[in-house]
């Protein structure tokens, strides 16, 4: 088992954590320990494109099928008499 000392914790982060482990019925270290283990213990999205993460968010919401108008000629430019 390895031990950690926490340093230089703000007051208002360490009042919330308080809070919270009272809340669930533990101490601050027991929930600091929780905390950690939940929120290292999700898979990364590292190594997926920004395009892939938010379709793969999306997805389960259906889609939306857009009409594309075609592409026309570019104009001439605009003649200033000069």
């Amino acid at each position: 088992m390895t031990t950690m000392i926490l340093q230089n914790i703000d007051e208002q982060l360490k009042a919330r954590l308080c809070m919270i482990a009272a809340i669930h019925g533990r101490t601050m270290e027991e929930e600091a320990r929780e905390i950690l283990c939940n929120a290292l213990s999700t898979e990364s999205d590292s190594g997926q494109s920004l395009v892939a993460s938010i379709r793969r968010r999306l997805e389960p919401l259906g889609g939306v099928e857009l009409d594309i108008p075609p592409r026309t000629a570019i104009s001439a430019p605009v003649d200033f008499g000069e």
